[in-house]
């Protein structure tokens, strides 16, 4: 397999751990170990307690794909697959793709998303969203980009760096269209429940149509990557079954710990998630005054979800110089539109963690000196 470097992950992997103030961060603010046992059930702190750090199943714990599997309308944990999110991507392109078959991505996005599928052998098309129209996605232009070898639609709603989430009618009207063609659907759902906008959260893939894939896991929205544990979840069990043939040659199976912790997380879920979105509103209003102060160096089209936006920056300077500059003298890691592959103009603002009004007045105070 032929590859080319991660170049999002590069970029973090330079900064991420040595900079001070992390203003890009795609997650959401982290519990501590004690935090979420303070959550468990008497049944999940003595399995806690109990954990044999054997080997686990490789399809993941039969109580984790229980939990799980109870977010989506209709299926069971016999619908899921546990692996870490990034693992769930490449265990599922391999299965499914073959060399020549035509791939369609939302573009800008994880690199994962469309960059396993060219290594396999695949076209890759990119579907790009109108940033004068609030990021929107058109289904217009999709349709355009679809052949008659067109195999897979990968879209990420709510949409990472943008923010954006298509419309109830959109995402049925979506669905529909792949369905006519026969088009699988791997459906990135990692920021579902994340929603900046009353009522925006849409359907799981999974629930709505026979072909599609859903990707969720505890990174994103329950703010706990470090566990890597994340699933697939689909109606379509041959091809889950495939994915777990792969995944012999892959992780084999789940951390033990992870798989617990995780159990526990989803046994809290409306807890977390409601504090998780409580701070999303509060740093979202730090976010409006913060660009309101700031209106002649950026321009930001709002998001309607995710603990994400994607802000334009004024001026002919490139956001990958201004990165470079604002890392070095002020501690303050900003990730350009560089490492999505997307113009020279953008960067990401990560919004989703406690100490983001702190990172936004550092940043702010660059501005202040440095203009």
């Amino acid at each position: 397999m032929k590859i080319p470097p991660f170049t999002l992950e590069r970029y973090f992997a330079k900064h991420e751990f040595s900079a001070k103030y992390l203003l890009s961060s795609s997650d959401c603010e982290s519990m501590t170990l004690p935090q979420l046992l303070e959550m468990a059930s008497p049944q999940m702190r003595t399995k806690w307690e109990s954990l044999s750090f054997g080997y686990t199943e490789s399809v993941g714990h039969p109580l984790l794909r229980a939990e799980a599997a109870k977010i989506y309308a209709g299926l069971g944990a016999e619908n899921l697959l546990i692996a870490a999110p990034e693992e769930i991507i490449f265990l599922f392109m391999h299965a499914l793709l073959q060399p020549g078959d035509h791939v369609i991505a939302t573009f800008p996005g994880y690199q994962s998303l469309y960059e396993i599928a060219r290594s396999v052998g695949c076209q890759v098309s990119t579907w790009e969203p109108v940033e004068a129209e609030n990021w929107h996605f058109d289904l217009a232009r999709l349709a355009e980009l679809i052949r008659p070898e067109t195999k897979l639609v990968v879209a990420n709603f709510p949409h990472n760096p943008t923010g954006f989430i298509p419309s109830q009618k959109e995402y049925a009207d979506l669905i529909e269209m792949l369905r006519e063609k026969g088009i699988f659907l791997f459906s990135d759902e990692m920021y579902r429940f994340l929603e900046i906008e009353s009522g925006a959260t849409l359907p799981s893939a999974c629930e709505a149509y026979e072909r599609a894939f859903s990707l969720f896991g505890m990174s994103k929205t329950f703010g706990l990557p470090g566990l890597r544990i994340g699933w697939m979840a689909t109606q379509n069990q041959p091809l889950l079954a495939r994915m777990l043939e792969l995944k012999d040659y892959t992780t084999i199976c789940s951390s033990a710990p992870s798989e617990i912790l995780s159990i526990i997380a989803l046994q809290n879920k409306e807890a977390i998630i409601a504090k998780q979105n409580a701070r999303l509103a509060q740093n979202m209003a730090l976010l409006d005054a913060f660009i309101a102060k700031y209106a002649q160096f950026f321009r930001l089209n709002r998001p309607r979800g995710g603990s994400i936006c994607f802000p334009r920056m004024l001026g002919e300077e490139s956001t990958l110089g201004f990165a470079n500059r604002l890392v070095e003298e002020a501690g303050v890691m900003m990730a350009p539109s560089h490492i999505f592959g997307y113009s020279d103009h953008h960067f990401r603002i990560g919004f989703g963690r406690e100490n983001f009004g702190e990172v936004l007045g550092k940043f702010g105070d660059y501005l202040d000196s440095n203009h």
